[in-house]
């Protein structure tokens, strides 16, 4: 008669992936060896049993052969009916498919689930059970445990801690351009984005997922402003996801510059509407039909300012910059003799 999976669990068959890793999660804390040094044979041996049942019933198809066939089918012992495959080597999967199941070190699932192989040691290093046990009654956190013996891990608390492994350390954040035309921006508008990223699933094994991250681009945000979404990276053992950062970038547009939230732009104009004046007309960013007049003598170098014409401040975007119109004057290419004459009497030189 092979191990009873769910009793060792203490779980019923039906038990959810939620029931599995609460079990797990106790009994593996319970009866790790470094926690019991006095009673280190039976507890290795109950270590080992506690891991491996949850290593099959938290995997569909492990857990699928062990329910139709028991413990021997799944280790290769006996074949299972039909199966037809080399015996002690490997079990069928319903799909025909054949797998190769060898239990893996308890040692390794317990870290894998945690993030670390002992809490009880004064390292919390990935010691194993050879030895851990004298660090664990050396080490200051082993008298910690008391009744409640996750009241002294916040790690061990709430939902999130069944799911994720505490991890040592966090990959560095993955950037992207993420371009945008001066009219999204002086508007705003929502991008989707569409990324591709490997989770681990309760097994830990890897899975690749695809996700669409919304993007919300405020008015009068400028070149360079980030947007952060937090470990959106790929999810490996022991290491905290990179944070996805998308960095906004301008595209060139065709009328329009940016000089921090001011617009400037170059109206090209005759050499008689820079003497007489004239209206430039300008279409703004969001679509409206803007006549500007110019009043005064145009020289090289004059600037027209229309406040408030210019780019939202993101902080408040009620206000805006200025819009600041430059001048590129055609001069004549050639002026006959009576022109001159007309022009030099008219402006009295």
């Amino acid at each position: 008669m092979g191990l009873d999976y769910y009793k060792v669990l203490q779980v019923e068959r039906g038990a959810s992936d939620d029931e599995l890793k609460k079990a797990y999660r106790k009994l593996a804390m319970k009866w790790h060896p470094d926690k019991n040094p006095n009673n280190k044979k039976e507890s290795e041996a109950k270590f080992k049993q506690i891991s491996e049942a949850y290593e099959v019933l938290s995997d569909s198809q492990k857990r699928a052969v062990y329910d139709q066939y028991g413990e021997e089918a799944l280790k290769g012992q006996v074949p299972p009916p039909g199966a037809g495959g080399p015996s002690g080597s490997s079990y069928y999967g319903g799909d025909g498919s054949t797998f190769r199941f060898n239990p893996r070190s308890a040692d390794d699932i317990f870290a894998e689930f945690f993030g670390f192989s002992s809490p009880f040691s004064s390292t919390g290093g990935m010691g194993g059970m050879g030895g851990g046990a004298e660090r664990g009654m050396r080490g200051s956190r082993f008298g910690m445990f008391g009744d409640d013996m996750f009241g002294s891990f916040p790690q061990f608390h709430g939902e999130a801690s069944m799911h994720a492994p505490q991890r040592s350390h966090k990959a560095g954040p993955i950037e992207n351009r993420l371009p945008c035309n001066l009219a999204d921006l002086y508007k705003g508008t929502t991008k989707k984005m569409k990324i591709s990223r490997e989770i681990l699933d309760s097994s830990g094994r890897t899975m690749v997922v695809e996700e669409i991250l919304t993007i919300e681009i405020k008015p009068g945000w400028k070149k360079g402003t980030k947007i952060t979404f937090p470990e959106k990276g790929n999810e490996s053992p022991h290491v905290i996801p990179a944070d996805i950062v998308f960095v906004i970038d301008e595209k060139p547009h065709d009328q329009f510059t940016r000089d921090g939230n001011d617009l400037v732009m170059t109206q090209k104009i005759s050499l008689a509407e820079a003497l007489t004046g004239c209206t430039v007309h300008v279409t703004t960013l969001d679509g409206r039909n803007l006549p500007v007049p110019i009043n005064t003598v145009v020289n090289p170098g004059y600037e027209e300012v229309i406040p408030r014409e210019g780019m939202p401040i993101p902080k408040d975007p009620s206000k805006k910059g200025n819009l600041k119109i430059k001048f590129n004057i055609k001069f004549p290419s050639r002026l006959m003799p009576e022109q001159k004459l007309e022009i030099k009497r008219l402006l009295g030189s």
